[in-house]
C-alpha cells in the first residue's frame, strides 16, 4: 500500500520548504497538500519540479471546514498527516484573536476527528517554542517545561498541542509534536521580521522596533527544521514531543543592525515605539533530546547564512 501523507499549510514558509525537498526525495510516497490559500500564500513557493511531480497533489481546503476535509480523506485515502497549517503572527492575534482560535484550535480538532474516523497512522503536529512563554537568561526550554502562553497566538497553539495529546490518550491516536525556534531563509512572508524589515528599507522607510528591541530569539535555518521534522515523523516513538533549535540567540536589535549593515543603511532608519502587550523577552531551546534519541543536529550555522538570507530577499 502506498504511503499517502497529507500536508497542511504547504503554501506558506516552512511547509513549502519541506515539500520542495521531501517530495522529490520520496517518490514512492504521495503528498496530498491542502491549504486554504489565505493572505500569506504563494504558489510560487513550490518549485515547478515538485508541482509537476506524479506524487504531488493539491487541494484547496480550509481546515475549519470538516465536511470538506472528510471529502479529501475519502478521495485520497491518506495514511498519515504532517500538520503545518496555522495562523502565526502575534500582532495579528492581538488585533483579531478569534481567527487564531478557529484555525489553530478548531482546525486542528477537525483534522484529529478525520484522523480518528479514517484510522490514519501518524499525526505530526508542528507547534512552536512560544507555547512555553518567557525565559530568564541561562534557562532553556525542555520538553517538560510547563506551557504558559502569553498571546492569543501562542495560547491557540498551546491549546492545539493539548488537544492532540488528549486525542492520543482518549482515542489512541499515534501522534508526535515538534516545537521549534524562529526560522529563516526562503519563502517567508513579509509580515515576519527579516523580510519585512528588508522590504521597508528597500523603499527607504524606517523599521519599527518595539521598546529597546532587546528581545532574544533562537534562530534556525528552515531546511534544518524540515530535516528534523522528517526524522521525528519517520523515527520517533508514539506520543513523543521534541524541541528543535540550535542556541543561535540574537536580540532583535542585533538582527536589525545586521540587515542595516548589509543594506548600507545607518541606524537612523530605526524607530523605537512602545512595546506590545506582554511581549516575551527571551525564547531559548534545549534540543538535547532530539540529538540524543534521533541523532539530529542542525547543519547550517546562523553566521554563515544570515547574510545570504538578506541577499536573497534583496534580489526578490
Amino acid at each position: 500500500m502506498t504511503q499517502k501523507i497529507i500536508i497542511t499549510g504547504w503554501a506558506w514558509f516552512i511547509g513549502s520548504n519541506f515539500l520542495n525537498k521531501y517530495v522529490l526525495l520520496n517518490k514512492e510516497i504521495d503528498f496530498i497538500n491542502i491549504d486554504a490559500l489565505t493572505y500569506a500564500w504563494k504558489l510560487e513557493n513550490i518549485s515547478n519540479e515538485v508541482t509537476n511531480a506524479p506524487n504531488y497533489f493539491f487541494e484547496k481546503v480550509d481546515i475549519r471546514d470538516k465536511e470538506a476535509l472528510r471529502e479529501i480523506y475519502k478521495k485520497y485515502n491518506p495514511t498519515d498527516i504532517i500538520h503545518f497549517a496555522a495562523e502565526s503572527h502575534v500582532d495579528n492575534s492581538i488585533k483579531n484573536p478569534i481567527i487564531f482560535t478557529e484555525t489553530n484550535v478548531i482546525g486542528t480538532q477537525n483534522l484529529l476527528d478525520c484522523h480518528k474516523e479514517f484510522s490514519l497512522n501518524r499525526f505530526h503536529h508542528i507547534s512552536t517554542d512560544e507555547v512555553y512563554w518567557d525565559l530568564p537568561n541561562g534557562w532553556f526550554f525542555t520538553e517538560i517545561t510547563p506551557i504558559n502562553a502569553s498571546s492569543p497566538y501562542s495560547a491557540s497553539k498551546a491549546s492545539s498541542d493539548l488537544i492532540v495529546k488528549a486525542y492520543g490518550r482518549t482515542f489512541w491516536i499515534n501522534y508526535v509534536i515538534t516545537r521549534c525556534s524562529n526560522n529563516y531563509w526562503p519563502n517567508q512572508d513579509n509580515e515576519k521580521l527579516i523580510p519585512h524589515f528588508i522590504d521597508l528599507l528597500k523603499n527607504n522607510k524606517p523599521v519599527t522596533v518595539y521598546g529597546d528591541w532587546s528581545n532574544i530569539r533562537d534562530w534556525l535555518y528552515v531546511e534544518d527544521h524540515c530535516d528534523a521534522i522528517w526524522e521525528v515523523f519517520t523515527k520517533a516513538e508514539n506520543k513523543s514531543i521534541y524541541n528543535i533549535g540550535w542556541n543561535n540567540e540574537y536580540t532583535n536589535l542585533e538582527i536589525t543592525k545586521l540587515i542595516l549593515k548589509e543594506m548600507w543603511k545607518n541606524e537612523s532608519y530605526i524607530t523605537f515605539v512602545e512595546d506590545r502587550k506582554w511581549h516575551d523577552v527571551r525564547y531559548a531551546i534545549d534540543a538535547t533530546k532530539i540529538k540524543n534519541e534521533l541523532n539530529w543536529e542542525p547543519k547550517i550555522k546562523f553566521e554563515n547564512w544570515i547574510i545570504s538570507t538578506i541577499k536573497y530577499y534583496l534580489k526578490k
